[in-house]
């Protein structure tokens, strides 16, 4: 039930109950045993907040002036209309009677342009509560630590599903999830410099943002549970496997065989017997990046083996080890013909409108040429840009010379790079798609030129999940080089949890052993939930292997 009193209402469903003050989650309570969840004060808090570019936030409720009505609806929901100096929001609440949850949609609106999201938040977060949520591959960290306090996790490029739990070291605690079928997106943003009780739950506007009034309309669920976080992530995979059934893929029964991964292999049969002397072959999972006639990172998407890359996954084969040649899923190199079909639908950063990719330039990474001539200059500096997915026409062009590649060598895997890169754009919207909707497709598209082709990824999130069976997986915002604290997430593999039944994971990068660090980001990877990776330059560092790489080896035997 839902009742209201003034602007206070209070909900009482079969688990919980809770208490909105002038639309603002004043208080959450598990109903079986009184426990309080969440507390908080409303005065001088916004129930809503608009979001501009550079991550302006305006408040809405706030000003004197501003006005807040309560409205029952029914006996299970209610709304809220916010009438506000900076502009106007309604925040509907209401219960799912079924699982009990308590459901929040709020929306927000103003006549200046420029809208990027409206955000909703939670604060008042019981002390004694930690975070676990699908960030990268899955963290449990107090709210306050600095690796994730006052940080912005869009989805599903850093938050990989629309879900988070806040559990005590009893195994206790709320979550809130969304059941977001349409991929809209949204984004996490944990507290801010003033507050390490709260988060924040963004649902942003479509690119371009230039006309954009106003966003929401996204429901966010909240429930309690006991049992550890399992019990909530359960449940939430469960709506995952029957909203996108990721079943209907077909997978080989050998991806549950594989015990050991090797990303970045160079193309030297030497490798080959090394590992076959010491582990079985079939087990073995080889990343290879260098078997073109081109070099790494050009001309693509033509995809021709050269005599020596031809000859190692020829032997690789031969062997039995599981081979997984590189791809690339929607980075071209600009000087390749197929440019002049798709130059027109590059990524463009969303707020600058800058294209999306990058150059190798003076030795180090620079942001693309915005010069169209410049731009066809660079072949040697490996330059890269990004293409919308949502164009048929590049998902065609790509999918012709990935088929190419793959019945020349016999594959049965494909890896294809940057599948993780999808977010919001200037250029949101081609065909009627969004990134992520184009993704699936083309990942699908990939799949289905050879039966039982396992298609790998870059990254993994719910929708790369459900078209893929592998998954090379990067440590929290750690792709290359370790930020502090990054051992704090290891021993919660919440996304293999969620996925891992459908898309194995392995490591990605930094994987040598030859440092404490590199040995430390090992074990990591293989306490979230991925295969035992290394990354190695030679037979020989199979053959006397360091202390990381024995153990690795270790455990696939």
């Amino acid at each position: 039930m839902i009742t209201i009193d003034n602007n206070r209402i209070s909900v009482d469903t079969i688990t919980l109950q809770a208490i909105f003050e002038n639309g603002i989650l004043t208080s959450l309570v598990r109903k079986s045993d009184g426990r309080i969840l969440l507390q908080a004060g409303s005065a001088n808090r916004a129930a809503l907040q608009l979001v501009y570019s550079g991550r302006e936030c305006v408040p809405l409720g706030t000003e004197l002036e501003d006005r807040i009505t309560t409205l029952s609806v029914s006996d299970h929901r209610a709304e809220v209309r916010i009438e506000s100096w900076n502009g106007d929001g309604v925040i509907a609440v209401y219960e799912d009677s079924e699982t009990g949850d308590l459901v929040v949609e709020p929306s927000g609106y103003a006549s200046r342009p420029g809208l990027r999201a409206c955000r909703w938040s939670i604060t008042g977060i019981a002390p004694e509560l930690k975070l676990i949520a699908p960030l990268w591959q899955g963290i449990h960290l107090n709210l306050a630590d600095p690796i994730i306090h006052d940080q912005h996790f869009p989805w599903p490029f850093e938050w990989q599903a629309g879900l988070v739990i806040l559990q005590d070291d009893q195994g206790e605690g709320f979550w809130v999830h969304c059941q977001d079928a349409h991929y809209r997106f949204k984004a996490l943003h944990v507290g801010n410099k003033e507050e390490h009780d709260s988060l924040y739950f963004d649902t942003e506007s479509y690119g371009p943002l230039d006309l954009s009034l106003g966003t929401g309309s996204l429901a966010w669920r909240i429930n309690v549970f006991d049992g550890a976080w399992q019990k909530p992530a359960s449940r939430y995979r469960d709506w995952l496997a029957a909203t996108y059934h990721p079943e209907r893929t077909p997978r080989p029964d050998w991806l549950a065989d594989l015990r050991f991964a090797i990303s970045w292999c160079p193309c030297d049969t030497d490798i080959l017997d090394a590992l076959a002397n010491r582990l079985k072959p079939s087990s073995v999972l080889l990343h290879i990046p260098n078997w073109r006639t081109d070099a790494y990172d050009q001309n693509y998407p033509t995809f021709s083996a050269s005599s020596r890359g031809q000859a190692f996954i020829e032997r690789a084969q031969q062997l039995g080890f599981r081979v997984l040649p590189h791809f690339n899923s929607i980075d071209m190199d600009p000087t390749h013909p197929a440019y002049t079909y798709l130059r027109d639908f590059q990524y463009r950063e969303i707020e600058s409108k800058r294209l999306q990719g990058w150059t190798w330039a003076d030795h180090q990474v620079k942001p693309l040429q915005e010069s169209n001539a410049a731009r066809l200059r660079h072949q040697n500096k490996n330059t890269m840009v990004k293409i919308h997915p949502g164009l048929s026409m590049w998902r065609s062009i790509l999918t012709e010379n990935v088929r190419k590649a793959v019945y020349c060598l016999g594959l049965n895997l494909a890896f294809l790079d940057v599948t993780l890169c999808t977010w919001n754009l200037h250029n949101s919207l081609v065909e009627g798609m969004t990134p992520m909707e184009g993704m699936k497709m083309l990942i699908a598209e990939v799949a289905s030129v050879k039966d039982m082709l396992v298609v790998g990824g870059e990254g993994r999130n719910e929708i790369t999940m459900q078209d893929t069976g592998l998954s090379q997986v990067h440590l929290f915002r750690s792709s290359g080089r370790s930020i502090e604290g990054l051992e704090r997430t290891a021993g919660y593999p919440v996304n293999e949890f969620l996925f891992g039944h459908w898309s194995r994971s392995f490591g990605y990068s930094a994987l040598s052993g030859h440092t404490e660090d590199e040995v430390m980001r090992m074990r990591t990877q293989v306490s979230l939930g991925a295969l035992p990776t290394i990354t190695i330059h030679s037979a020989s560092e199979i053959e006397h292997p360091n202390a990381g790489v024995e153990e690795m080896l270790h455990m696939a035997e």
